[in-house]
């Protein structure tokens, strides 16, 4: 009878002081998995319909202002309840609600990016060569170049053409569009690609677009392929080979959002890092129908996978130049709404992935179906390039998800000398505001085609959401 006493206590002591987080799907309240496969469905057509930022902002806009959104005149007075934003050049997007309490008192703020990697065309990129025509491209991000190979490729962006005038160029999406590709050697033929290391199987400077192969008509002279290609370009856009040089064309993949797997639990698509959080910001801030405690602030950035700089990128000054205007509207002076404040930083983090198990530290790695990802610090080994939350946000946060059904958990990126990487998060601390890394666990980040978990797609835009309205 003792022993049993004893088994019994111990079973008690180890319910107490262990923390054994349970998959998701095991601690979902009543109808909450009706409310994921909602949610993901909305998320699915935002992925299809941007691909680019430029068309995410675009997207943003005609959301916000269907839910009462206004953009931000300078100089106007603020009530608790107003909704504004300000379109940054068309390719980072500022929200916010204003809160009950002065801004004196902090704003509750989600900042994600809308930019992924892809392959950019170069300035001058249309050549001929042995009669096929291609367009040289500049890849943007950290890719794994052979990744990008024999998949077919959208051309999205805008063409600025001599007059001043802008056109939109989206080719490869809708039902009968010609699509595009990069081209990879044959394995017969590949021998001595076989012997190079991964990172060199296939160069940028390889990383060309093929784009057609129909000489113009019977013309004799050469380089008749380019000219055809440019007399299509001239009829569909009105732009000649110049205007390439104040264009930004961006090929990406043309594949569309769908469910994976036969339980269809996950989501399979381009540009899930960090369109993925991106959206949670987005929606939890458009379904803030009553004025929060603490001013809202959804920020859709650019530039973050090229380092966040530019105009448009959070080192910016516009971040600052938009929550100023907010200040002075109220008479508070930012750096006392900087003090005061909270910033989630919404970007995705790398989901264990069993197949490569030699890369992950098992006890501090994200996975799939345990919810929204915190964590403390990204950076790289040593921590570098870390903003690095305190204890004490890091348990306000803890706190906000645990009384709002926030299914999370904490994590690393991998193994502490694997290698690493960055979000915003320094960035918003560096302006003195307290600031936390929280997203969605990804498998193949950085690739063509990345994979999510519903459910915690779904738990990082109801914890963006709690944050919002603590």
């Amino acid at each position: 009878m003792d022993d049993q006493k004893e088994k019994t206590l111990a079973q008690k002591k180890r319910e107490e002081l262990f923390f054994s987080p349970k998959n998701g799907y095991d601690r979902l309240a009543a109808g909450e998995e009706e409310k994921i496969q909602a949610y993901c469905e909305g998320y699915k057509t935002f992925l299809d319909a941007g691909k680019i930022e430029r068309e995410c902002v675009d997207y943003a806009i005609a959301k916000a202002q269907a839910a009462g959104f206004r953009p931000l005149v300078r100089g106007e007075k603020l009530q608790p309840g107003d909704k504004v934003y300000r379109n940054n050049r068309g390719k980072s997007l500022l929200l916010a609600v204003i809160g009950r309490e002065g801004l004196d008192q902090g704003a509750v703020i989600g900042a994600a990016h809308i930019d992924s990697p892809r392959l950019d065309l170069k300035q001058n990129p249309l050549y001929e060569d042995k009669e096929l025509a291609y367009c040289k491209t500049h890849y943007y991000g950290g890719i794994k170049k052979y990744q990008w190979t024999t998949i077919p490729l959208a051309l999205h962006g805008v063409v600025v053409r001599r007059d001043g005038s802008t056109v939109a160029v989206r080719i490869g999406e809708d039902p009968g569009d010609p699509q595009f590709t990069v081209g990879d050697l044959l394995p017969h033929l590949a021998g001595d690609q076989a012997k190079k290391t991964m990172g060199s199987i296939v160069s940028a400077e390889q990383l060309n677009l093929f784009v057609g192969s129909r000489p113009f008509n019977s013309e004799e002279g050469s380089e008749r392929v380019k000219l055809g290609i440019l007399a299509l370009l001239q009829e569909k856009y009105g732009m000649v080979e110049e205007d390439f040089l104040s264009a930004e064309l961006m090929a990406v993949p043309a594949a569309k959002a769908v469910d994976i797997g036969l339980d269809r639990s996950v989501i399979g698509a381009y540009g899930q890092d960090d369109r993925v959080c991106a959206y949670a910001c987005l929606q939890a801030i458009l379904e803030l129908t009553e004025a929060p405690r603490r001013t809202a602030v959804c920020v859709l950035a650019d530039k973050e996978e090229t380092g966040s700089l530019g105009v448009t990128g959070m080192q910016s000054a516009a971040f600052d130049i938009f929550m100023s205007d907010l200040c002075q509207a109220q008479g508070v002076p930012l750096k006392a709404c900087y003090e005061a404040s909270l910033c989630l930083s919404a970007d995705v983090t790398a989901a264990y992935d069993p197949n490569f198990a030699e890369a992950y530290e098992v006890r501090n790695s994200a996975f799939f179906n345990y919810g929204v990802s915190i964590s403390k610090y990204t950076g790289a080994r040593g921590k570098s390039g870390a903003s690095d939350a305190s204890a004490e946000l890091v348990g306000l946060v803890r706190r906000v998800f645990a009384d709002n059904g926030v299914i999370w958990q904490l994590a690393e990126l991998g193994k502490t000398d694997q290698g690493g990487g960055g979000t915003v998060a320094c960035y918003m601390a560096n302006r003195n505001i307290d600031t936390i890394d929280a997203g969605v666990p990804v498998l193949s980040m950085h690739a063509p085609f990345e994979t999510t978990a519903k459910l915690d797609c779904y738990m990082t835009y109801k914890g963006m959401k709690a944050l919002y309205t603590c």
